[in-house]
């Protein structure tokens, strides 16, 4: 499994000097299996250079996950090029969605007077999977979600491969119980002895003191969650839009302090555009 990351940065892209080490795309993450299949997960700003180079690289069968209605996943839907040819097969998976979620977040997206172009006149052919709730099956990889604490909830996501897994929770907040939400423990268990965890990593604690209720996370209660779990590598996700690079690094530099003084084996990192992980 190689996981590919497009965009990271949390609410709305960013650009400038200070963002250059982390990118300032929003979230989409790209997964190749070893049975060759691809899985993008999410649509914001990032994916439309994952389209590009999709293209470039002669590939047009896509399998794609939601995991929740947000603009910042959803703003980079349109520019997705495979979505304007003909060729290209796209397999969405709805999960434990509702059976027109999807198809109503995309259509609103590129609806007028958001868009020139209607959902309806797109060219890909675009096939929706009903799915399981529990779990499910691409290709060489079982995908099992899980309901994050977001408001207007949403899906967090395990996958695994070859006794390997990555679980990825954005826009989870772990110090408070949404409706449709869980508590910071389950999600604790659901990430037992995850090779790679890339969790929504928004606020410092200081912030989230003021934000409490706004459905991300504080980077120390994402590590505690992690240390409980037995989490290999952790990746700091959903970046603030305000955060520069440089206060990103002292965020996992702080994480790392508390990991040596335990005397802990975890690699923390942050996430950032176009960086690579293999497992």
């Amino acid at each position: 499994m190689i996981i590919r990351c497009w965009g990271s940065r949390g609410s709305i892209p960013v650009s400038g000097r200070e963002y250059i080490k982390y990118g300032g795309d929003t979230t989409c993450l790209e997964i190749r299996t070893k049975s060759d299949d691809i899985i993008i997960v999410d649509a914001g700003t990032g994916i439309r250079r994952l389209g590009n180079e999709l293209i470039r690289e002669g590939r047009y069968r896509y399998n794609f996950l939601l995991t929740h209605g947000h603009w910042d996943h959803l703003m980079g839907f349109p520019f997705f090029k495979p979505l304007f040819l003909e060729h290209p097969v796209i397999h969405m998976h709805r999960g434990t969605y509702h059976k027109k979620f999807m198809e109503s977040m995309f259509a609103k997206v590129m609806a007028p007077p958001n868009f020139p172009v209607r959902y309806s006149d797109l060219k890909a052919k675009i096939v929706y999977e009903e799915g399981n709730p529990d779990k499910f099956r691409i290709g060489s990889v079982t995908v099992v979600p899980i309901q994050i604490s977001h408001p207007n909830t949403g899906k967090g996501y395990k996958f695994i491969e070859d006794g390997k897994t990555f679980v990825f929770l954005t826009d989870n907040e772990l110090g408070f119980v949404h409706p449709g939400g869980l508590t910071a423990s389950d999600y604790g268990a659901f990430c037992e002895g995850a090779d790679f965890l890339f969790h929504d990593a928004e606020y410092t604690p200081q912030e989230y003191k003021l934000l409490i209720e706004w459905g991300h996370s504080s980077y120390m209660d994402v590590l505690e969650m992690a240390f409980k779990a037995g989490v290999k590598q952790l990746g700091l996700f959903h970046l603030n839009q305000e955060r520069t690079d440089d206060e990103v690094d002292e965020m996992v530099d702080a994480c790392r302090k508390i990991i040596s003084e335990r005397g802990k084996k975890m690699n923390c990192f942050a996430v950032g555009s176009d960086m690579s992980f293999e497992l």
